[in-house]
């Protein structure tokens, strides 16, 4: 297998150098736009994830007074969620070429974290700092978007959350280290027949199952696209696989040598890609068992440090210490080699896909750096196949 994987080309074909520092991003459905959440505002670029293409800025999104902390933009209603530090949301419509704001009442004392629309759009959820979720939806008769609130479930902040295919049932994780899944049935909102599960009949903010696998802060929980699996991160630098989600899950957790993770997207029901704080993101497959392992880093321009040898890593911080001392300069981040794509924290995978799709073979990557970086992977997507995983 590793013969196989080092012979595919670089799956990186694109990167973007957009603002200092990106908090989200997110595609539209035909993957011509993008919208970018830099500092308190959102641009929106005429973009394409073709190597060759130049993203020029079409508009910008100015409402939120603090940090646009995330963004997400539903496929097929073509409405942009924003949310943000100062405590609000808004849904953006476009009309006649221009994007109109409605302010989202969300109810919460603290910033908001994290947006997700649900997979029938009829709801998104928001991740906050006051130790709830807020799941919204519009209400036709008075014309405006209110929230519902899971609270008292969470010990500290929210840091993400995911919706299942069936679009009810969310996950969340926190920094009381733990990955929660609820059930957001909103009568009338939700059929009815939704509110019947492999949990049986569910109510609103009921919590189903909770994970206690991290021993660090948990970020970036997402479902598999048949909803069977799930799959976070824990600041400890492990990384955790849920099989089976129901009344008795199957749990796997991978301890890594690296830095720790912050966000995960599965490529399929066998494949899953992860990125974080080696700025490179990592590869995992399934093997017919169903046992997850680490297949290699994408990046290959760069050399995780988990391969240098300890000897060659006290040499060089030797090194350039010495030479910081003597000639008064910075020591070179290693995180600045040449031949890498980011060079800080990768803190967002989205995908590069129609809605639904069960086999991904592009995403996108963001990070503190302001870049956002498109990878390609059918080669090794087809090497790994050929291997039954």
């Amino acid at each position: 297998m590793g013969e196989i994987l080092r012979s595919a080309d670089m799956v990186a074909v694109a990167s973007h150098q957009l603002a200092q520092c990106i908090s989200g991003h997110a595609w539209n459905v035909d993957l011509t736009m993008i919208a970018v959440c830099t500092n308190n505002e959102v641009h929106i670029y005429n973009a394409s994830p073709a190597p060759s293409a130049v993203w020029q800025r079409l508009h910008v999104l100015q409402k939120h007074d603090q940090l646009v902390s995330g963004v997400d933009w539903a496929p097929v209603s073509n409405y942009i969620v924003t949310v943000s530090h100062d405590r609000n949301s808004y849904v953006w419509k476009l009309e006649e070429n221009v994007w109109q704001p409605t302010l989202v009442i969300l109810r919460i004392n603290r910033a908001a974290i994290s947006v997700k629309w649900s997979p029938r759009e009829n709801k998104f959820a928001v991740a906050s700092g006051a130790k709830s979720v807020c799941v919204c939806y519009y209400e036709e008769d008075n014309n405006w978007w209110v929230s519902k609130i899971i609270r008292k479930k969470h010990g500290s902040t929210v840091t993400g959350v995911a919706w299942h295919p069936n679009n009810v049932l969310l996950a969340t994780t926190s920094t009381d280290c733990k990955c929660r899944i609820f059930s957001a049935y909103i009568k009338g909102v939700d059929s009815r027949s939704a509110a019947t599960t492999t949990f049986g009949e569910i109510r609103f903010g009921e919590q189903l199952v909770q994970l206690d696998l991290a021993l660090g802060w948990a970020f970036g929980v997402k479902w598999s696209p048949s909803g069977r699996s799930l799959a976070y991160v824990g600041h400890d630098s492990t990384i955790h696989f849920i099989d089976d989600v129901g009344p008795s899950p199957i749990a796997q957790t991978l301890a890594l040598r690296d830095l720790p993770l912050r966000d995960v997207l599965f490529l399929s029901e066998k494949r899953l890609v992860a990125g974080g704080f080696d700025c490179n993101p990592m590869l995992f497959a399934s093997d017919d068992t169903g046992t997850w392992n680490f297949v290699r880093f994408l990046d290959e321009g760069k050399t995780p440090a988990s391969d240098v040898k300890a000897s060659t890593q006290f040499s060089e911080a030797f090194g350039k210490f010495y030479g910081q001392a003597k000639r008064g300069v910075a020591a070179e981040s290693p995180s600045s080699a040449p031949g890498t794509y980011h060079n800080n924290c990768i803190t967002l995978l989205n995908p590069l896909a129609p809605p639904g799709e069960q086999e991904i073979r592009k995403f996108s990557t963001s990070g503190m750096d302001g870049k956002v970086v498109i990878w390609d992977m059918s080669t090794i997507s087809d090497a790994l196949a050929r291997l039954g995983m």
